[in-house]
Parts: C-alpha cells; sequence; structure tokens
C-alpha cells in the first residue's frame, strides 16, 4: 500500500522559506520520480516541481522557479521542497505525488499560508 505524508507546512510572512518534506512508503522509492503539486482555495490543483528517481533532473513550474528547490533522500525515501521568497500567492495546501502504472498517489496535504 503506498502512503505519502506530507510534513512542514505553516504560516510564514511574505520573503521568508519554509521546508516541505514527504515521507514514502509501499514503494521502492529509488525507482519513482515524485513531484509536488499544490492547490489553493477555488482553483484547480497545480504542479509545483518534479524529480525523477536519481535526483539528476528536476523540472519546475514558471511561477516557482528560482524559488523552490525540489530534492530527495532516496535512503530516507523522502522528498523535499525548499521555499523561498515566498509569496502571499504561493498559499495553498501542498500535495506530494507519485504515479505508478498510471494510478496517481496522494498525500493528505500540508497547508502553507503566506502573509503579506
Amino acid at each position: 500500500q503506498v502512503q505519502l505524508v506530507e510534513s512542514g507546512g505553516g504560516l510564514v510572512q511574505a520573503g521568508g522559506s519554509l521546508r516541505l518534506s514527504c515521507a514514502a512508503s509501499g514503494i521502492t522509492f529509488s525507482s519513482y520520480a515524485m513531484g509536488w503539486f499544490r492547490q489553493a482555495p477555488g482553483k484547480p490543483r497545480e504542479f509545483v516541481a518534479r524529480i525523477i528517481w536519481s535526483g539528476s533532473s528536476t523540472g519546475y513550474a514558471d511561477s516557482v522557479k528560482g524559488r523552490f528547490t525540489i530534492s530527495r533522500d532516496n535512503a530516507k525515501k523522502q522528498v523535499y521542497l525548499q521555499m523561498n521568497s515566498l509569496k502571499p500567492e504561493d498559499t495553498a495546501v501542498y500535495y506530494c505525488n507519485t504515479r505508478d502504472g498510471g494510478y496517481d498517489y496522494w498525500g493528505q496535504g500540508t497547508q502553507v499560508t503566506v502573509s503579506s
């Protein structure tokens, strides 16, 4: 059973930083690409960042490029999202994601709130 558990969200002032973590279980973590998505109130869920199994390649949404960094630790079965220079428009629930056989797995999400 695949399980993804996010942590690290919270309330931060604009310009501040947060580091999100996602712990995975039930999968051979080092074989899977991982991603972060977010969903703001009243808006659809959107892609934020992704990282391939080895960590050697990453991709970002234009809105977070240069501010957010995705990384992973395959030994710990965790993926991280370092978020710097946070803006009020980054306020959302952030979800960890992986895909297996065309099926998407999601965590429960962690709330990030950026005050102006």
